[in-house]
């Protein structure tokens, strides 16, 4: 049952309603925006919720099976709003989004909540954006338990792996000495073995893509290889935090990081070739 205030549920009662929807996505750094469908901005709980056209979401679907709640919005990007640019950096992953009806003549008598969750898939085409919103029911679908793996289930430096990736050669400051495409570039001081920052990540602290994360792909001879394409250009002399990486295997850990104490896999359980086999002979 939805809690109402008693001036919107009488307002709801009535032969006629002034109702509008209004969305409120508010991002992982705090960064609040409003949108309203009313022609004129409403100021709702200290949020101005501007009027923009071409911000529209589809139809809310729910259902009692606690299947994940459908909900797709398009909008346009704007320079003082979305932008293309934080888009492309990931800005608004995982944001909250809420979607509620009020009364534009009284807008702080209350809201009826249809819909709250996160922002999901996004793309992009020209100057419009779609994103996935996905309910509250997303956060039931994880992973209870875990199985057995011969590759380490945790995350290189997390709280189960307690790898201090601050020490010197597994967390380096480099800037980009060459640029060789969107994928490559060359960094000067880079002259750790081959791999050894493979499966890590770079973090961009100046230049077209500051504040950006990317995976690596390859690394060799001061080469660093992108998993994908930067979503700006990069420069020379482009500076980065470069983290050496782990392909989660007992050997890596034991013999790069040092660390066999804490891996979190089994790599001595017999796999299902081993069991089938085993059980052909007897």
């Amino acid at each position: 049952m939805r809690d109402l205030s008693p001036q919107l549920n009488n307002h709801l009662q009535s032969e006629v309603t002034t109702l509008c929807t209004c969305w409120k996505l508010e991002r992982k750094d705090g960064f609040i925006l409003g949108f309203t469908d009313h022609d004129q901005p409403l100021e709702i709980d200290n949020i101005k919720y501007d009027s923009i056209a071409g911000f529209t979401p589809t139809n809310v679907e729910s259902g009692s099976n606690m299947a994940v709640d459908n909900l797709d919005i398009a909008g346009q990007t704007y320079e003082s709003k979305i932008t293309e640019t934080d888009l492309l950096a990931s800005k608004y992953d995982f944001a909250e989004l809420e979607v509620f009806l009020v009364n534009y003549q009284q807008p702080n008598s209350g809201k009826l909540i249809q819909k709250r969750g996160i922002i999901g898939e996004v793309t992009l085409k020209k100057s419009l954006f779609y994103a996935e919103v996905r309910g509250l029911t997303q956060f039931l679908s994880q992973t209870l338990c875990e199985s057995y793996s011969p590759h380490c289930r945790a995350q290189l430096g997390d709280s189960r792996c307690k790898f201090g990736l601050e020490q010197p050669n597994y967390t380096v400051e480099s800037t980009i000495s060459e640029i060789i495409d969107q994928h490559r570039f060359i960094a000067g001081n880079l002259n750790q073995e081959a791999d050894w920052f493979k499966y890590g990540y770079l973090a961009w602290r100046t230049g077209n893509n500051a504040g950006t994360k990317m995976e690596i792909k390859e690394f060799a001879d001061y080469t660093v290889t992108l998993s994908l394409p930067m979503p700006f250009a990069m420069q020379e002399s482009d500076q980065f935090i470069i983290i050496a990486g782990c392909d989660k295997s007992s050997n890596t850990c034991k013999n790069k990081f040092n660390n066999i104490i804490n891996f979190r896999g089994e790599p001595d359980l017999p796999g299902t070739d081993k069991l089938m086999s085993t059980a052909g002979t007897m």
